[in-house]
């Protein structure tokens, strides 16, 4: 399919866009909204020399991609919010570990089971779902190309980064069909790889300073100890050792954290001269621009921050908008869970209002233009 157009869903794009980065593995359960890209995948890897299988539930489905990846592959894994949260032991498992993977979760309604809806409502989620507070990368697309482009992106961040990516879709954006331009190729990143003898090798080294330590997979001649414990860098357990642990957790967070330039995604529309200014992400950030547009032609200057990177948080750039807007608007299909980061980065000074809806329907273009009145 690469070096064509073609009429694709947006789960097919993030289908094609994992094989287009070197994806040829995928572990997955059914789900709807998310269930085409495993279906898709299912011919798609074969045909590429992969492996595609079907787990018995989700916690099988991470387990299996963090397996494939010490293996040597790159792996994905996709589901949506209920089975996002049975996945939360397993990216918390691969992030200690510093596995790479893909997540992708087709967003609908919650809690619970909920409904099959679009929904935003696992924004934070990705960032707080696993337990113990560790740094990982979410994007977000809001069109069919950005399903396929923000796949490979997800899928570079992770092997470059050594951390589970998640990509945040949503029920409309997986379901619909644009024409898209599938390149012949993609910029591919390739995990780092030890330069020492193998009798040199300790499996968590990481002195380089971007703090990413070299990966060796298992069955080479490289001996790696993965554990989720605590860990030395040998990968042998510290249990008590309080130094450790904390120069541990304090690099998983900042070989993220101080990299936020090299990570973050944002798009821009009428920011020059905004004094009202739009902070949107995936499907939202469709109408957000055809709302600002719409304010535009009455003379109202209002502008629009595309986050196609929601983890880490762009807090500079917001802080930057910030200084010169009269208020920030935050429409989102959830009850704030991003007005909250925004208002934080803003900090007081300028106005943060949300506009929030969680009945499955998509937030209209009139509705955000309403709204963008009622504030200016």
């Amino acid at each position: 399919m690469e070096g064509k157009e073609a009429l694709m869903m947006g789960n097919e794009a993030c289908a094609e866009g994992a094989i287009a980065a070197g994806v040829r593995f995928f572990a997955g359960y059914p789900i709807t909204p998310a269930s085409e890209i495993a279906e898709i995948l299912s011919v798609r890897l074969p045909q590429v020399g992969g492996c595609f299988i079907q787990m018995e539930d989700e916690l099988g489905s991470i387990t299996a991609a963090t397996g494939a990846s010490i293996g040597g592959m790159k792996a994905l894994t996709a589901s949506s919010g209920p089975g996002l949260s049975l996945k939360q032991e397993g990216i918390g498992c691969a992030a200690i570990m510093e596995v790479p993977l893909v997540v992708i979760n087709v967003q609908r309604g919650g809690p619970g089971i909920g409904n099959i809806q679009p929904s935003q409502g696992d924004v934070m989620q990705a960032r707080w779902g696993s337990h113990g507070g560790a740094q990982l990368i979410a994007l977000a697309p809001s069109s069919v190309k950005e399903c396929f482009d923000l796949t490979v992106q997800a899928v570079n961040l992770a092997e470059r980064f050594r951390v589970p990516v998640l990509l945040l879709s949503d029920a409309s954006v997986g379901h619909m069909r644009e024409k898209i331009f599938i390149p012949p190729s993609v910029e591919t990143v390739e995990r780092k790889r030890p330069s020492v003898a193998p009798e040199s090798f300790e499996t968590y080294d990481a002195e380089d300073p971007d703090g990413v330590p070299p990966m060796a997979e298992i069955g080479t001649k490289y001996d790696s100890h993965y554990t989720s414990f605590m860990h030395h860098r040998s990968g042998l357990p510290a249990w008590t050792d309080l130094e450790v642990t904390d120069a541990l957790v304090r690099r998983l967070a900042n070989k993220i954290l101080h990299h936020r330039d090299e990570i973050i995604l944002l798009e821009g529309h009428q920011l020059e001269d905004a004094k009202i200014v739009v902070v949107a992400y995936g499907s939202t950030a469709r109408p957000a621009k055809a709302a600002v547009n719409m304010a535009r032609e009455k003379g109202i200057p209002a502008g629009l921050l595309k986050l196609m990177t929601l983890w880490p948080f762009a807090r500079d750039e917001i802080q930057r908008l910030s200084g010169r807007a009269r208020a920030i608007l935050v429409p989102e299909m959830n009850l704030g869970q991003m007005a909250g980061e925004v208002e934080r980065a803003a900090g007081g000074r300028c106005r943060v209002v949300g506009l929030n809806r969680v009945d499955g329907g998509l937030i209209t273009p009139e509705q955000i233009f309403a709204r963008l009145g009622e504030v200016f």
